[in-house]
């Protein structure tokens, strides 16, 4: 059944009130510049001048594409599952950052190439062993598209159940770079040869090689005589349109959504052009290495929180930008304002 999501923007009736609150905090106006904005926006999302932030979750999907059998990346698809298998040992950059920031880590195996049923810290939602390969023919059905969206929104549902108003979204899938710049350059009408990076390490010769697998990809795709969801499905991952169903669900229950690196700006820019409204929710943590992340936030009009060089993925670097929120959250509620303080305002 295909799922229709009703995102609306955050009413602006309170904006003025809100800034009104800031402005007469016991600062100069603008003198904490992001935080204020961030503030703002938080405050939109939850229609509220007391905003709060609880119980933040981190769902993480794991999945593998038929695409890494070109080679397009120089790890093979089984690190994948061994990942997945360290996640819930505790030992990936994903669990330092969430043990450190009080997240709850959300493991799902939407579509990885191995057998982790058995796991129990694992949330088995497999819809396939992976994805098919896109050189040759669409990487997911329209009935697993949909399957997918319904497995994010669930997950998503699963962590407001809990108490949950703020999320993070990461992802585990070898080689799902090369659909996220895919994607970028189809939506953003944007050379191919700009969208292209090393992913987890390729050398100019291996960065070479995957810009022709995906440029022969995209002549026998004809995207022109195709539409949004096709293009989606055609190139995308299971852990990809996880993460879209459940950014998709997040802001039609008005959540903050923190969005990490080139994966999830990707999964962000396709989910936006489902339901543009979805940007009003999203809050970009950092901006990485991958030679198209800057070009995909400027196309989204998104200013990153960070800049740290991370290449990691797992949603990393959302978790790391995560204090900066508390921060502005911090800010409108704590920080006194003139009158109390029996400070002068002189502006």
């Amino acid at each position: 059944m295909k799922r229709v999501f009703n995102i609306q923007s955050p009413c602006l009736d309170i904006k003025q009130n809100i800034q009104d609150k800031i402005d007469n905090l016991n600062k100069p106006k603008g003198s904490l510049g992001m935080l204020e904005d961030l503030a703002l926006q938080i405050c939109l999302i939850q229609q509220t001048l007391s905003p709060k932030l609880s119980h933040p979750c981190h769902i993480l999907f794991g999945g593998d594409h038929g695409i890494e059998r070109e080679g397009v990346s120089v790890s093979p698809r089984n690190v994948t599952w061994q990942q997945m298998i360290n996640f819930t040992r505790g030992g990936g950059g994903v669990n330092m950052f969430c043990n450190q920031h009080g997240f709850e880590l959300k493991i799902i195996d939407i579509g990885v190439d191995y057998d982790l049923s058995d796991n129990p810290k694992i949330i088995n939602r497999k819809i396939a062993n992976g994805t098919k390969n896109f050189l040759y023919e669409a990487a997911i059905t329209e009935e697993q598209f949909w399957n997918a969206i319904d497995i994010g929104a669930e997950m998503t549902d699963l962590c407001i159940s809990e108490g949950c108003n703020v999320i993070s979204i990461g992802e585990m899938g070898i080689a799902n770079t090369s659909p996220s710049s895919i994607w970028m350059s189809i939506f953003g009408d944007i050379p191919l040869i700009e969208c292209i990076g090393a992913g987890a390490g390729l050398s100019d010769d291996g960065i070479k090689h995957k810009y022709e697998i995906l440029k022969t990809a995209i002549e026998k795709f004809n995207h022109n005589n195709h539409d949004i969801i096709d293009t989606i499905r055609y190139f995308g991952g299971f852990e990809m349109v996880g993460a879209i169903g459940s950014m998709l669900r997040a802001a039609e229950k008005h959540m903050i959504i923190l969005v990490d690196g080139f994966i999830m700006s990707a999964c962000m820019l396709a989910a936006s052009k489902l339901y543009p409204e979805i940007l009003r929710y999203a809050i970009f943590g950092h901006c990485g290495d991958e030679l198209g992340h800057r070009k995909m936030l400027n196309m989204l009009n998104a200013k990153p929180l960070l800049s740290l060089g991370l290449r990691l993925g797992e949603g990393t670097g959302a978790l790391c930008a995560y204090p900066i929120i508390e921060s502005a959250v911090n800010m409108i509620n704590e920080m006194n304002n003139f009158n109390n303080a029996h400070i002068t305002k002189y502006f």
